[in-house]
């Protein structure tokens, strides 16, 4: 029965990889000249992921919360006084100059061709094989938005429950398991800081007592790296074993079944029952999470996309044409 769930999950994985509603893999190919579109964006990403290899985690993040809130039309690029960006949420995004880059690199090779929708669907997978996640075959076709407003950003926080995301990422139109992927695939490289969590370390949900669910060694932990009412704000490895903060694997849901997820939806999802035995199940496969992860990225990738002859492929991604 195993190996039979195996052979749907990889079934379900070609099937997407091959051509998502007007999206299909490949889109490109053939239309630069000589020059190969995924290739120079590749060629760029490895060059920053040599010098900086949390530009994975920052590159994820971006990626989420461009998709999750006008869709996946590079509307959280867009500069100006009331953009997305100037939205609380995205306070902390990075990876913009990343995407200038290979924008640049582009335009100089074939202009006006490439999205920078597409460019951030292409960087992220690029960087999640680099930091020894699965190659999915991305797909491309996107074309970008002409606005994003900050009022339009609602993204859930790392203390949302499990019910309440279940209804958020339902509302997408995507499954629990699709859920589970993407916030623990998300939170397995990258790092928060203290002021993410201090409620679960002092002050549980205003109980004036830590999180009950919390390992009390990793609870101590935190402390001295997060003493109540210090006024500077750490960094903490959301991925706590030696080794792996920086690695695209199954790390959060091995974390999780241990007591030890740095997020309380992570913890969460580990003993909710509409995701537990979910969690277990990457928790104990790290085979079969990349497979599904790669195929949630697709999914998530496809979220409300501009095609065809809708909006427009910008001169730079930080304005309209």
């Amino acid at each position: 029965m195993k190996s039979f769930g195996v052979v749907v999950v990889l079934l379900v994985l070609l099937n997407l990889s091959s051509c998502h509603g007007a999206l299909q893999a490949g889109f490109y190919n053939g239309k630069c000249g000589t020059n190969n579109v995924e290739s120079i964006i590749r060629n760029v990403v490895r060059q920053r992921f040599s010098r900086d290899p949390t530009i994975v985690a920052a590159l994820l993040r971006l990626q989420f919360h461009d998709c999750f809130v006008t869709g996946c039309d590079a509307s959280l690029l867009l500069d100006g006084p009331s953009s997305e960006k100037t939205s609380p949420p995205n306070f902390s995004v990075r990876g913009y100059d990343l995407i200038d880059q290979i924008k640049s690199a582009l335009e100089r090779a074939c202009p006006r061709l490439v999205s920078c929708a597409d460019i951030i669907a292409v960087a992220t997978r690029d960087a999640v094989a680099l930091a020894r996640g699965m190659n999915y075959r991305v797909q491309t076709g996107r074309r970008d938005g002409f606005s994003g407003q900050a009022r339009n950003v609602n993204l859930p926080g790392p203390s949302i429950s499990v019910p309440s995301s279940i209804a958020f990422f339902g509302s997408k139109g995507f499954t629990v398991r699709d859920m589970v992927l993407l916030i623990g695939g998300g939170h397995t490289v990258g790092i928060t800081h203290c002021s993410f969590i201090q409620d679960r370390l002092f002050n549980h949900r205003n109980t004036g007592r830590p999180d009950p669910s919390m390992n009390p060694t990793l609870r101590n932990q935190l402390r001295g790296r997060c003493p109540q009412g210090s006024p500077i704000d750490n960094l903490i490895n959301l991925d706590q074993t030696p080794g792996s903060s920086l690695v695209v694997d199954n790390g959060s849901y091995r974390q999780a079944r241990a007591g030890r997820a740095i997020f309380e939806i992570d913890q969460s999802m580990a003993s909710h029952r509409s995701t537990s035995g979910i969690v277990f199940s990457l928790a104990n496969n790290g085979a079969s999470f990349q497979t599904q992860f790669g195929a949630a990225m697709i999914k998530m990738g496809a979220l409300q996309v501009l095609t065809g002859r809708s909006g427009e492929i910008r001169r730079t991604c930080r304005r309209r044409n």
